[in-house]
């Protein structure tokens, strides 16, 4: 299944010199983690009270620098032997945390209803609560695409961009976020099914 997810292993080798200076620094996955939730909290917060057009050319770099500090909380705390049960519980809220400070949003930026973001955000919560049901249930956690959590940044980051250079997307707007729930469901229907097996 096509998914952005099937990159991080290239993503985290361009990380890796980063991820070695930072740990000689003293900085802890934690602290990593804790960061990509204030950063998105803070982007939310903008997109909602700022300016609309710097909130969208924002946007799609705030999502790669979260991607980037949620690949090297976890590279961190597993190559320096730092792993804790409150760093894994800080991650999976902070992804929680993450998401609905950066998507809700959006309906201000794309001028949508904020019903569907709402119903964007509960079908994402779903899809990770699947992903970790697949741990619980057999020892791995789930990331299966088609629309898991890269994917989703991805889409977003996409919008915004077209957003900001006036493609005429606005009247297809509705159908293209009937898709991205279609693929979400199916990702979460994905990641059940090989739980399961």
């Amino acid at each position: 299944m096509i998914s952005v997810y099937k990159l991080k292993p290239k993503f985290q080798a361009l990380l890796q010199p980063l991820l070695v200076r930072l740990n000689k620094r003293g900085v802890s996955p934690n602290l990593l983690t804790l960061l990509g939730i204030l950063l998105s909290i803070a982007m939310g917060l903008y997109a909602l009270y700022g300016n609309r057009i710097l909130a969208l050319i924002l946007l799609p770099i705030v999502l790669l620098v979260r991607m980037a500090l949620n690949a090297l909380d976890g590279m961190m705390a597993r190559q320096f032997n730092l792993q804790s049960k409150l760093g894994a519980v800080l991650n999976e809220i902070g992804d929680i945390i993450s998401d609905i400070a950066l998507y809700f949003p959006l309906y201000v930026l794309f001028k949508m209803d904020p019903t569907w973001m709402l119903f964007f955000l509960l079908l994402s919560v779903l899809n990770e609560f699947a992903g970790l049901l697949g741990q619980a249930v057999s020892g791995e956690r789930r990331y299966d695409g088609p629309m898991g959590k890269s994917d989703r940044a991805l889409v977003v980051g996409l919008l915004s961009l077209l957003f900001v250079f006036n493609a005429p997307i606005q009247m297809y707007l509705n159908w293209i976020w009937m898709l991205i729930f279609i693929l979400l469901l199916w990702s979460t229907l994905r990641r059940l099914r090989h739980a399961i097996n």
